[in-house]
């Protein structure tokens, strides 16, 4: 995937000094908790139920740890076992926790309506997207095209910040230096070829446009636009993104869709 007027620059902007950028606080490893966290993402990827052994290969994890792991989040209801096949799958006890998140994200539910608007009259996919998490982006809300079209994206779907259009926003708004950003995007996958200095000059145009596109760099055929959602010169807490198959809009259309997203970005953030 795929998100003012600022024509000039300030702390904030891509390619800060270094002295300026503020160090992240030192987070200390606690291996239970990130190997428990690793065995719930892997089972909420993989459509089939998998085995204790199967888990920890695909993990790297010794077997019997990974067995300890698996028991406690059963007794927790976050993962289910099944007796027969002594397969793990996720449990009935992360529907509620996702439920619980759901409920209480207003956003989602203020900027739903937009989205079957955006949807309905251009006939793209249209995305909100949650970018408080520096390294990740989060779709809290989407309303799907009728055309014969359809991203692999559904409310949940977690992705690394600086990939698509929405990317481009998180950076330009990112207060990280250019090595910073360098060292990020070289993580990066993407379908069309794009270098870093490319990309970076369309971060700096998605600050004084207050908008991006990805044409077909992100998603092969695929035109993505995000725009921000921001209070005055705060950086975005989401982004407003709609998806449409290559030559799918004309120009005319991409303009006209931009302004509606926009209207609907200054809805959601009030007056």
């Amino acid at each position: 995937m795929k998100q003012g007027d600022q024509t000039e620059w300030s702390a904030s902007q891509v390619g800060q000094p270094d002295f300026l950028a503020t160090p992240g606080p030192r987070i200390r490893p606690v291996p239970a908790v990130s190997r428990s966290i690793a065995i719930l993402r892997l089972l909420g990827k993989t459509r089939t139920p998998l085995g204790v052994n199967a888990i920890a290969q695909a993990l790297g994890l010794v077997p019997s740890t990974c067995l300890h792991i698996l028991r406690a989040l059963v007794e927790e209801k976050l993962v289910a076992f099944d007796q027969q096949s002594k397969h793990y799958r996720l449990g009935i006890g992360m529907l509620a926790l996702a439920r619980s998140a759901i409920d209480s994200h207003a956003f989602a539910s203020l900027i739903q309506a937009g989205l079957d608007d955006l949807s309905s009259h251009y006939k793209v996919t249209a995305i909100a997207v949650d970018v408080t998490n520096p390294d990740q982006m989060v779709v809290v809300a989407l309303s799907r095209s009728s055309i014969p079209f359809r991203l692999h994206v559904d409310v949940g779907s977690v992705f690394p910040s600086l990939l698509s259009a929405t990317g481009r926003l998180v950076a330009a708004f990112s207060g990280q230096t250019r090595a910073q950003l360098k060292t990020r995007f070289d993580k990066l996958r993407w379908a069309g070829p794009l270098d870093f200095d490319t990309w970076h000059q369309e971060v700096r145009q998605a600050a004084q446009d207050d908008h991006s596109i990805d044409r077909g760099i992100y998603i092969a055929g695929v035109t993505i636009v995000a725009v921000p959602v921001r209070q005055h010169s705060q950086p975005p807490t989401h982004t407003i993104v709609c998806a449409s198959m290559m030559n799918q809009l004309t120009e005319a259309d991409l303009s006209s869709l931009i302004h509606v997203m926009r209207f609907q970005a200054a809805l959601a953030t009030g007056p």
